[in-house]
């Protein structure tokens, strides 16, 4: 079993800066790459940004020189910083991990949080 929760989120006024945080939890015996996605309304679930456990990064165009993913394997945690945001940066944002739950290369599985609210007003 593996639990996925953000924080972090909140309004803000356009320009402002919001730092969002993952937790993974549960029998996790191995990370590996981690992201976030955003989903605004009326729209699909998009890539913004994910980290490999080799600390490759992507990110859209959209946030690149604005937002940073980063991960710390000791705590199993992903943040996003977030600076300069824009109104269209409006959405709910999810984090996804892949983690190892066995010894088997079948254990490797996707895990998602809820979501956490970011509104940038103008």
């Amino acid at each position: 079993q593996v639990e996925v929760v953000e924080s972090g989120g909140g309004l803000v006024q356009a320009g402002g800066s919001l730092r969002l945080s993952c937790a993974a939890s549960g029998s996790i015996l191995e990370l590996s790459r981690m992201g976030w996605y955003r989903q605004a309304p009326g729209n699909q679930r998009d890539l913004v940004a994910s980290i490999g456990s080799d600390e490759r990064i992507n990110y859209r165009d959209s946030v690149k020189g604005r937002f940073t993913i980063s991960r710390d394997n000791a705590k199993k945690t992903i943040d996003l910083q977030m600076n300069n945001l824009k109104p269209e940066d409006t959405a709910v944002y999810f984090c996804k991990v892949r983690a190892r739950t066995g010894p088997a290369w079948g254990s490797w599985d996707a895990y998602w949080g809820e979501g956490t609210q970011v509104t940038v007003s103008s």
